[in-house]
């Protein structure tokens, strides 16, 4: 009988934390207020990440905190007090990937269990039995690792092995990269990328100072700009492999975002449970939310993480969330504009797609008729006789007007 990996989600804070685990992530990754590679989430503080475990924990689930800055000697000071609170928090594991803060969080944090980071760049299993020597107890592959190699990486390590199977993908080696640092004095070894590879870049003729466009579309070039990943289509063959947890990347993506994919992929690992086919319906959903072009990244070659992907696309507009539902009404929070008459699908957990219904009987905050939403996150009352829940997705299919 195959073993299910866990569903791993983003929550770059409460909000998006309890949408990923409404729509089906078994366990959910976050930061503090530092020491983290997402400096501009909003993050949790101790007792936000306190309380976060516990919900977590009250519904059999797992919280795992960042803590996976490359340090240098002005961050050692802080860092034992720190480790020393995270694991007060309850976290069940804190993701790392360097060796000194390996050691510290080690030392002053010993219940806490310590996951190798990808940045730690574990693509063989010499490299991932050392840090299994160490006392890792899980190892997140490098994102340039190939399927072929996880099988040998597990049994080498003896961990639990953790791989990304959706979202954002790097030009370097796993996100270790200098191009921020360079260009804006903001590290994204420190949390802090101003994702410079995604700008357009051309070629300079040094004698006369004269820039050369190479353009590969009529819209520039982006030479450095990644693909995103997507493995919805083969998550048998990482299990096969012995993944333990399937990651998805995205702290810094919206509610929206969480909830298409996380449900996409918990659906795709039900079935997989059951016995049944992978649902070529399932591979639509990860094109309703912001995106660049998929890749299946360096799982199946050396090639696989293509460049060039101008901008984000989706085919459908996040439109609201809901936030209380009952008596044949919905009570949404607003994100795009929307009226009277507008056809709005329902993103629900474990049920069809395509439920729709449309607008009617609107009233705003204050208790008023209205046509037209258009104040982004004003809490409006919508007549629904559909099943829906807080938490549940408001969407519509892009016109492409």
């Amino acid at each position: 009988m195959i073993k299910v990996p866990e569903l791993l989600a983003p929550a770059g804070n409460m909000s998006k934390l309890e949408t990923a685990v409404h729509f089906g992530a078994d366990a959910v990754y976050a930061a503090a207020d530092r020491y983290g590679l997402r400096a501009y989430a909003d993050n949790f503080s101790f007792e936000g990440l306190k309380s976060a475990a516990d919900m977590l924990h009250a519904l059999g689930k797992k919280l795992y905190v960042t803590v996976n800055i490359y340090a240098d000697e002005r961050d050692l000071e802080g860092l034992p007090a720190f480790a020393e609170r995270l694991a007060e928090t309850g976290a069940d594991g804190a993701l790392v990937s360097d060796l000194g803060v390996f050691a510290v969080m080690k030392r002053y944090a010993p219940s806490l269990p310590l996951h190798v980071s990808t940045q730690a760049n574990v693509t063989n299993s010499e490299a991932a039995k050392m840090w299994a020597e160490f006392g890792a107890s899980r190892i997140v592959l490098a994102r340039e690792t190939r399927l072929a190699d996880i099988l040998a990486i597990k049994r080498a390590a003896g961990t639990e092995i953790e791989a990304f199977v959706h979202g954002a993908m790097c030009i370097a080696y796993s996100g270790r990269c200098l191009l921020s640092a360079y260009f804006t004095d903001r590290s994204g070894n420190r949390g802090e990328c101003t994702q410079s590879c995604r700008w357009e870049y051309g070629l300079t003729e040094l004698s006369r100072r004269e820039t050369l466009p190479a353009e590969e579309d009529g819209r520039g070039t982006y030479l450095l700009s990644s693909r995103d990943l997507c493995m919805i289509e083969h998550l048998r063959e990482l299990a096969d492999a012995g993944v333990d947890s399937v990651k998805i990347e995205g702290r810094m993506k919206s509610e929206y975002y969480v909830a298409g994919v996380v449900n996409a992929y918990r659906r795709a690992l039900d079935d997989m449970a059951a016995g049944r086919p992978f649902a070529p319906l399932l591979a639509e959903e990860p094109e309703k939310v912001s995106h660049r072009g998929y890749t299946t990244g360096f799982y199946y070659g050396e090639r696989g993480g293509s460049t060039g992907e101008n901008g984000l696309t989706s085919t459908h507009d996040f439109i609201a969330a809901v936030t209380d539902a009952g008596d044949g009404y919905i009570t949404a929070e607003m994100r795009n504009r929307f009226a009277e008459g507008d056809v709005l699908e329902v993103l629900s957990p474990g049920e069809a797609f395509g439920k729709t219904f449309t607008v009617a009987d609107m009233t705003g905050e204050d208790g008023r008729h209205i046509t037209v939403a258009d104040r982004v996150r004003e809490k409006v009352r919508i007549r629904c006789d559909l099943p829906v829940c807080k938490r549940d997705i408001l969407r519509r299919k892009k016109t492409g007007k």
